[in-house]
């Protein structure tokens, strides 16, 4: 990391302001060399984390502020030039920086540096990426929490503890005459099973993480023409799906996000449910069926302007139990022929829309919200000391890190079974290694760099 790397830290296009940050050791001399204050104060002599006003070479009139190592993002010296947002404009000053011995920052180097000079852990690291990709202010909480370090902080606390038992284990194997308090394996498995259920708690919010991050699978089923498309074009503001009166248009899931209230949803439009002997259509069907059995939220779109029938109820029967389900009775601009009672009496929720003039979508978005209160407005409801507590950056959002918490708990439980089992010292301490080596991987205590490379390649460039 002794080279010094520079990339555009601003989206694409025509904007306002453009920065590109620098950072490596030359960003103060090479910046020195192209940069010249109103004032008259030389970059290296300037303050930290303070605007100077001056020209960029003959490229731009700009602001600049610089940060020192170790203090910096980065934890080596950085440089941002503030410029005017024209792409030309920050090709150039590239260009400069360039031909001053500077290369091209890689996706995510600026945040990758900062992890391995002891900026940031892990878990704050991919909070980066998180921040950014957030589509909910829930969302976006949650990653800042996490890059305040919640995550990191626990796992330490689990990791110290885990240290502790080891060190103890290794002293009376190691020095068997010594004056050590000899094993106590009531307490050992108390701690050890303390340790175990905080683990249990972190992987539980993953399946919640997981639904704030990427929004509810929910799955637009019905038979064929009771709107299901037209829902998703009129969710979206936009024709996403083909919509005709052909029977079966829709082959094959469509997938789209939409943010209805606070409630992120993951859309999938279906094919519609019916016996069919064309084989494409049934391939479809097929996808349909694997989307409801994935829903966290399916939509039963039933045509409004005609009574109840058979496929009806079999699309009814097909959504699992446990799966919160809305009828939407679409077409409510046509004379109305189904009976909303009838839905009632299956114990189902319903709204009646018309997704050609987009009536009646508030009140599915109040459905919805009702539905899934904890993501909606959780300030009203009985779950907030739980939400404000989880959402404070201790929902686990990310695969790795909750596959990495599975392993450490099977670890942890096995070596409080070989406890149990009275195994000898040196199993229990291969199993207790085991887990921590997992809780490393979280934190990047122990992380292979294969691991490291493809953690940041998910970042923009700039990041």
């Amino acid at each position: 990391m002794s080279d010094t790397i520079a990339a555009v830290a601003t989206g694409g296009g025509i904007s306002a302001v453009g920065i590109i940050r620098v950072s490596g050791s030359n960003a103060l001399t090479i910046a020195d060399n192209i940069f010249r204050t109103a004032c008259g104060i030389r970059l290296k002599d300037a303050e930290c984390r303070r605007l100077y006003y001056g020209t960029l070479c003959d490229i731009d009139l700009c602001l600049c502020t610089i940060s020192r190592a170790p203090n910096s993002y980065t934890g080596e010296d950085t440089v941002e030039f503030h410029c005017h947002g024209s792409p030309v404009v920050l090709a150039e000053v590239l260009e400069v920086l360039f031909k001053n011995g500077v290369r091209q920052a890689l996706p995510g180097e600026f945040t990758k540096r900062a992890f391995l000079n002891g900026r940031m852990d892990l878990t704050q690291a991919e909070a980066v990426i998180d921040i950014i990709e957030s589509e909910t202010s829930a969302a976006a909480k949650n990653a800042v929490g996490q890059l305040q370090g919640k995550i990191g902080v626990k796992l330490d606390s689990l990791y110290d503890r885990l240290i502790e038992i080891m060190a103890h284990f290794h002293a009376v194997i190691d020095y068997p005459d010594e004056d050590i308090d000899d094993f106590n394996v009531k307490d050992y498995l108390a701690r050890l099973k303390d340790i175990d259920s905080e683990l249990q708690q972190m992987l539980a919010t993953h399946k919640r993480g997981k639904i704030l991050r990427d929004g509810i699978p929910t799955a637009i089923i019905g038979r064929p023409n009771t709107g299901k498309s037209s829902l998703l074009n009129a969710l979206l503001g936009y024709e996403r799906a083909i919509v005709t009166d052909v029977a079966g248009t829709t082959r094959d899931t469509v997938e789209e996000k939409v943010l209805l209230g606070n409630v992120l949803l993951r859309l999938i439009d279906t094919a519609g449910l019916r016996n069919t002997d064309n084989a494409v259509e049934k391939l479809g069907v097929e996808r349909t069926f694997a989307a409801i059995d994935s829903a966290g939220l399916v939509l039963l779109v039933l045509d409004g302007s005609e009574p109840l029938m058979h496929e009806d109820y079999d699309a009814l029967r097909l959504i699992p139990p446990g799966i919160p389900k809305i009828a939407v009775v679409n077409k409510s601009d046509l004379p109305a022929a189904l009976e909303i009672s009838e839905l009632g009496n299956l114990g189902i929720k319903c709204c009646s829309i018309s997704a050609l003039s987009g009536d009646g979508l508030n009140s599915l978005d109040e459905e919805i919200e009702k539905l899934f209160p904890v993501f909606a407005n959780p300030s009203e409801h009985d779950m907030q000391v739980k939400y404000e507590q989880s959402s404070s950056g201790e929902l686990i959002t990310n695969v790795r890190q909750a596959e990495a918490l599975s392993r450490a708990s099977g670890c942890i439980r096995l070596a409080t079974d070989a406890l149990t089992a009275s195994v000898t010292p040196d199993a229990v301490l291969m199993d207790i290694e085991s887990a921590l080596t997992a809780i490393g991987e979280i934190t990047g205590k122990t992380i292979r760099e294969d691991i490291i490379s493809r953690i940041f390649e998910r970042f923009c460039v700039g990041k």
